[in-house]
């Protein structure tokens, strides 16, 4: 590390909170060392009210771009510059370039989501899927499904001006994927989540419910819903199995799929638009995501 840092190199970085358990900075610098870039990352912990103050220091330090977790995703849009098309249509942004000055925000996380099913032999086209949480990931998850030929997609919220603006959003897609069938609702009416999973072929938790320090808690109370043929997967990468897996591994399901890929794969995207370069991804997949 003291060969690889020096009066040049140029900072990246993860904000959001809490970020100290985060797998971004690992995976990041040594990318940065195998390639032989003079780049470093760090994680800051910045609150939803510090994300203004948080930019303007990005700028003062010339710092290359930052990825953003929750709660930060959609401050983030409201702030920066300028939006990729992803990240307008999504209104939350996962990754941030600056353009000498000029903050730009994308979003890479439906892609990476996506992908990280893909990789776990799950293809999303023709499905009929249950998406818990609609905020900044689930957005981008849902989006990416529907553009990606999914059949059918709960998304599955509680009331309020996010609501809202998943109903919108729903609408609005229907100019980019009509054939997907989108529907909003009430993620606090247990009896309408549990009709959902069982009409579904994917169940996703895009929620905190099961991130540490809270591991124990799940979303699906009735373990009943689970099914043999059921694909479950989660967003939360830590810890490595929440209980909504451990429960839906005990019905038997056969098919179950952490978050700890969809964080590879977005920070593949983030890696590519920060230096140009393709991420070794087979070497960073044996290191920090072997499932060994």
């Amino acid at each position: 590390m003291k060969k690889r840092i020096s009066g040049t190199t140029t900072l990246l970085g993860l904000i959001g909170s809490p970020v100290g358990h985060s797998g971004s900075p690992a995976m990041h610098n040594y990318s940065f060392e195998r390639l032989g870039l003079d780049y470093a990352y760090l994680a800051f912990d910045i609150k939803e009210e510090q994300v203004q103050q948080f930019l303007d220091t990005a700028r003062l330090l010339h710092m290359r771009g930052f990825n953003v977790t929750m709660p930060c995703k959609t401050e983030v849009v409201r702030l920066v510059d300028e939006l990729s098309p992803a990240a307008q249509i999504i209104g939350a942004s996962n990754t941030v370039v600056n353009e000498n000055g000029r903050l730009i925000g994308h979003n890479t996380d439906g892609i990476g989501f996506v992908r990280n099913l893909q990789e776990h032999g799950v293809r999303v086209k023709g499905k009929n899927i249950t998406l818990m949480g609609g905020g900044g990931a689930g957005t981008a998850i849902f989006v990416q499904l529907a553009l990606d030929g999914a059949r059918r997609i709960d998304v599955l919220n509680r009331k309020g001006e996010n609501y809202l603006k998943l109903e919108k959003m729903s609408e609005k897609l229907k100019e980019f994927a009509p054939e997907c069938m989108v529907r909003v609702r009430d993620l606090a009416d247990e009896a309408m989540l549990y009709e959902s999973i069982r009409e579904s072929d994917i169940l996703i938790n895009a929620t905190k419910v099961g991130m540490k320090p809270n591991e124990g808690e799940s979303l699906i109370k009735d373990t009943s819903v689970y099914r043999e043929d059921l694909v479950v997967s989660e967003i939360i990468y830590n810890p490595k199995e929440t209980k909504m897996m451990k429960d839906a591994r005990k019905a038997g399901v056969q098919k179950i799929v952490g978050g700890k890929g969809m964080l590879l794969w977005q920070g593949v995207a983030a890696f590519k638009l920060f230096t140009g370069r393709d991420m070794p991804v087979e070497e960073v997949k044996e290191l920090f995501f072997s499932e060994k």
